[in-house]
């Protein structure tokens, strides 16, 4: 006696045809991250306008660009909850735009007032993985992070990427005084490795503040409360 196969009905079809549309629709929150995404991408553009033109009008707008983008990522939650609205798709944008405007547009501007020897563009590229993968453990995790009564995590683990801003507080205020690559230079100068000063060994001081940074955002053990 042959197995008989159930075909799917048109209703059943239809109700999968809907799930799989809801899951790939984007949301008026998933626009707002978007935002986010597009500020850190224009922070990155000015900044390379500055390296080519030495204006800097665009270094200002490479440091502020990150700060509109933290506004956005404020707000897309906002928008999220106040609509009722959460998808996977706006998680892993949320993900990708903090990437973006709080990773690689902080370590170019880094780059660009000054950090520039062999050593601190590996301590760039580490702070901007360490980013990426504190981004990834946050999607991995965050279910299991306890949760009040509005679903609202109680803790970050790790310090948030958004906090790099801080690093771009320090680098705003010494473009202000002149301290970057073409004027004075960076403050607490550079240190050497190995090899003679000005190879391949030599890293700025300050880089260290950035490895350290790296490594609380991929941190297990920190714990962050969220207000």
């Amino acid at each position: 006696m042959g197995t008989r196969v159930m075909r799917p009905t048109r209703s059943m079809q239809h109700r999968r045809s809907t799930r799989v549309t809801s899951r790939s629709n984007f949301r008026l929150a998933d626009l707002v991250t978007i935002a986010n995404g597009i500020c850190g991408s224009f922070s990155i553009f000015m900044s390379a306008k500055y390296l080519l033109t030495n204006d800097e009008d665009y270094l200002w707008s490479a440091l502020a660009f990150p700060l509109a983008g933290l506004l956005f990522d404020f707000l897309d939650g906002k928008v999220a909850r106040w609509r009722n609205e959460s998808s996977m798709i706006g998680q892993e944008l949320d993900s990708l735009a903090d990437l973006i405007s709080f990773g690689v547009a902080p370590a170019l501007l880094a780059f660009i007032v000054g950090f520039r020897t062999y050593l601190d563009t590996v301590v760039l590229t580490g702070f901007i993985c360490c980013g990426l993968a504190r981004l990834a453990r946050f999607n991995a995790t965050v279910a299991s992070i306890p949760k009040d009564a509005k679903g609202k995590a109680h803790y970050f683990e790790g310090l948030p990427i958004p906090s790099s801003l801080g690093l771009v507080a320090v680098l705003s205020y010494w473009a202000k005084q002149g301290w970057i690559e073409g004027k004075e230079g960076i403050p607490w100068g550079t240190i050497t490795l190995w090899g003679k000063q000005g190879g391949d060994g030599e890293l700025h001081t300050f880089s260290i503040v950035f490895a350290l940074w790296a490594a609380a955002m991929v941190s297990k053990t920190l714990r962050v409360p969220k207000i």
